[in-house]
């Protein structure tokens, strides 16, 4: 076993470990990556060679968190994993579009990256060190690649950077970033933060960029000492004559139908495949009798090259005239259009189109009964917020119907949700879930969300922070020339066919959330600054366009909102409400039409009451407030009779609080039977006459009744009953002896036992 280790320090004690030669050595590449007690394994395998007729990179990045990781059972009847979670998946994605663009551009084996946490350590953030250990992964194996990257998490806490802060220190960060880079260039940053200021972020990315650093030495360092060689493969049939050909032939074509400015996204695909499809069906004719040539290789090869051709078209239009496909300048907005309400029965709605992309988004306002409770691996808790993300096909004109939830849609959503959920207040009293379909789709659909959700937020009356608005951007770059243009609110196209694809969201006051995937090296902080400061007048534009559809929140939420309203009592009186078994509650629920959520927080109770209507609010809000009310002495109280004894009958005032009617205190007139008087189940009013030390409550009924006319009150003992009438022989039961035997008292009786030795 030739085991090989290499060790990074962060400082403050904090290292990273990455050891390879000792697991997994039938992968092509295997790490385990360790930071505390998190450890990762990462295997990289691909195929010796290439499928046939494919011409693009295959590769799979796959991330999984065992729970035994954790020291946990997994949740389900089957205890076991299965399906990635939608967390696992969000990482899966970070990593992959980290590694994606580094592959050879000619390299088209089928290549799987696998990480999984193996073991779990609540100071170490799992996902900070999964990019590195897939990177470190593919450097230790043969498989080609450009150069090692990693990727890290800077968090801002009190005004300080830190490089993979642990979870509780995140918890009280104001910026929350993921970036990866290689040695010399950012190739993708992902996060969310408190309103901050475009320095503000790029301050975070030069920290990320420095620790990044770093970790791609240490890389070197280990396959040098594995002593790696890349293999050597042929993956594409090129004819170079031909290349030339199609770009001499078709450049000045697709720079003209560039030059057209064709909005409509459908005819301008159309036009370019017009000249594609003419140049082959010319081109197959010209050759048909040359048996010597390969026309369905050349076709192939025809296509791709005109993929190409069409890309640079487009690219040298903008760079040398400023032109884009559409005829917009470079930092101008598609025309938007909104409306709030569109929905009758959602509890909000909102239309949101900009250009040729367009979001149709709803909010549901829910109770306690509808939070989110999570159960991973590395956090177990709950979510009042909930984003859902639509992508069906039909949006990009595709004969297609939906087959379950793809990680587009899951990536998109999870972007949009980062973006909104700080501007959520925090006393908020509902769960919240936006729904945004995607109806159009041309250009940053997760954008067009942000700004949906805003105005139906907005529409449902919630009364946001301040809305939120987000944009797209764009970069078409000339390396050899130096020549770039940065692009706002950029097409389907220029996202395919440019350099960059940079998100960025925001209020008025600062940045909320951001995503970038960086396709080209050497992007310099000079053009990341420009295209942030870009982005900020794009956002206020549209964040402008969104308030004149709708200036501020609704005053009043619709009438099909539930009313929720929260109430705080004393913790020792959650056990009262809710009842054995949740008695008490389920009948209060039941009896007002709402829903009744009790938790315990800060030493207190909080009571969540939600209903349809103020009548049903405020019989559940009264039925509370009698449950944690406390008895008065003198109070009068109408009550029920729960039980019948023979001395009297025990009266509920309040619901869990039962008192004692004595039969004395029932009526003026004598009674030798309770039930001559009350039944249970009847309805009684009594006065509270005396709460004893132990709780015990002494009630009257007698006190609210007016007294009969001559009625003459009978003696009271000294012991409080009624003085009993003399023995017949005349004697006091205190001196006549023992009522029992007559023999006198216990002392002078005696033991009656019999003597020790006869009790047998």
């Amino acid at each position: 076993m030739n085991q090989i280790i290499k060790t990074i320090d962060l400082g403050n004690g904090r290292t990273i470990t990455i050891e390879t030669g000792r697991l997994a050595k039938q992968a092509d590449g295997a790490v385990v990556v360790r930071m505390g007690d998190t450890m990762l394994l990462a295997t990289v395998v691909s195929a010796k060679e290439a499928r046939e007729d494919v011409d693009f990179m295959p590769v799979s990045v796959d991330y999984r968190e065992k729970f035994s990781a954790a020291g946990r059972f997994p949740g389900g009847f089957l205890k076991r994993e299965a399906r990635p979670s939608d967390d696992e998946i969000l990482v899966a994605r970070l990593v992959d579009r980290a590694l994606r663009p580094l592959f050879p551009a000619d390299y088209h084996a089928e290549t799987a990256v696998m990480i999984s946490l193996i073991s779990y350590d609540e100071n170490v953030m799992a996902d900070s060190l999964a990019g590195l250990a897939a990177s470190a992964a593919i450097a230790v194996s043969d498989v080609p690649f450009e150069a090692p990257i990693s990727e890290v998490r800077v968090g801002r806490v009190a005004g300080e950077m830190i490089v993979n802060p642990s979870s509780a220190q995140l918890a009280e960060a104001d910026i929350d970033i993921m970036v990866a880079a290689t040695y010399d260039n950012i190739m993708m940053v992902e996060g969310e933060m408190d309103e901050v200021s475009e320095e503000e972020m790029l301050e975070a990315i030069k920290v990320a960029h420095d620790a990044i650093k770093i970790h791609c030495k240490i890389q070197e360092e280990l396959a040098a000492e594995v002593g790696v060689v890349k293999r050597e493969y042929c993956h594409e049939v090129n004819n170079e004559e031909l290349k030339a050909k199609v770009e001499a032939d078709l450049f000045p074509a697709c720079y003209d139908v560039a030059k057209q400015q064709i909005k409509d996204k459908q005819l301008r695909i159309e036009s370019f495949g017009k000249i594609v499809d003419d140049y082959v069906v010319a081109y197959l004719e010209a050759n048909a009798e040359n048996e010597e040539m390969d026309l369905v290789q050349d076709e192939k090869l025809i296509r791709r090259y005109f993929h190409k051709v069409e890309g640079e078209a487009m690219r040298r239009m903008i760079l040398d005239e400023g032109i884009r496909l559409d005829g917009r300048k470079t930092d101008e907005i598609r025309p938007i259009w909104g409306e709030v309400d569109y929905l009758p029965g959602a509890h909000g709605s909102a239309i949101f189109t900009r250009g040729e992309t367009q979001s149709l988004s709803s909010i549901t306002l829910g109770t306690k009964m509808d939070i989110k409770k999570i159960d991973n691996v590395t956090f177990q808790g709950t979510e009042k917020f909930l984003l859902h993300y639509n992508f069906p096909p039909f949006c990009v004109g595709e004969p297609k119907t939906p087959r379950g939830l793809g990680r587009r849609e899951i990536g998109h959503g999870n972007l949009a949700f980062r973006a909104l959920k700080r501007m959520i207040p925090q006393d908020f009293p509902y769960v919240v879930r936006v729904v945004s379909d995607i109806l159009e789709s041309n250009g940053s659909s997760s954008m067009a969300t942000v700004c949906a959700g805003t105005m139906c937020m907005m529409d449902a009356g919630m009364n946001m922070k301040r809305p939120v608005s987000g944009i797209a951007m764009g970069l078409i770059s000339d390396k050899e020339s130096g020549k770039f243009a940065v692009l706002s609110d950029i097409l389907g196209d220029e996202d395919h066919l440019g350099d960059m694809d940079f998100k960025v969201t925001g209020t008025e006051k600062g940045i909320t959330a951001t995503q970038m995937d960086i396709k080209v090296d050497g992007l310099s902080y000079e053009v990341l600054t420009q295209a942030l400061h870009q982005a900020k007048e794009g956002r206020q534009h549209i964040l402008g366009k969104i308030l004149e559809v709708i200036p501020e929140p609704r005053v009043e939420y619709k009438p099909n909102v539930p009313r929720v309203e929260t109430i705080q009592i004393p913790k020792d009186m959650i056990g009262p409400i809710i009842g054995p078994g949740g008695k008490n509650i389920q009948q209060m629920q039941e009896e007002t039409n709402t829903v009744i959520v009790i938790e315990e927080r800060d030493n207190f109770g909080w009571v969540e009451i939600s209903g349809l209507n103020k009548e049903a609010m405020d019989a559940a809000k009264e039925r509370v407030k009698r449950i944690i009310a406390l008895p008065e002495k003198g109070e009068t109280y109408k009550g029920k009779i729960k039980n019948i004894t023979t001395f009297g009958a025990f009266v509920e005032i309040m619901p869990g609080k039962e008192g004692l009617l004595h039969i004395s205190e029932i009526t003026w007139e004598r009674l030798t039977n309770v039930e001559d008087a009350l039944k249970v189940g009847d309805e009684v009013e009594v006065k509270l006459l005396d709460i004893d030390r132990d709780g015990k409550l002494k009630l009257s009924r007698k006190a609210l009744l007016p007294k009969p006319e001559g009625y003459v009150e009978r003696e009271r003992s000294d012991r409080g009953g009624d003085r009993r009438p003399p023995r017949r022989d005349g004697g006091d039961r205190r001196e006549g002896g023992d009522r029992r035997d007559g023999r006198g008292s216990r002392d002078n009786r005696g033991d009656r036992r019999p003597p020790r030795e006869n009790r047998d």
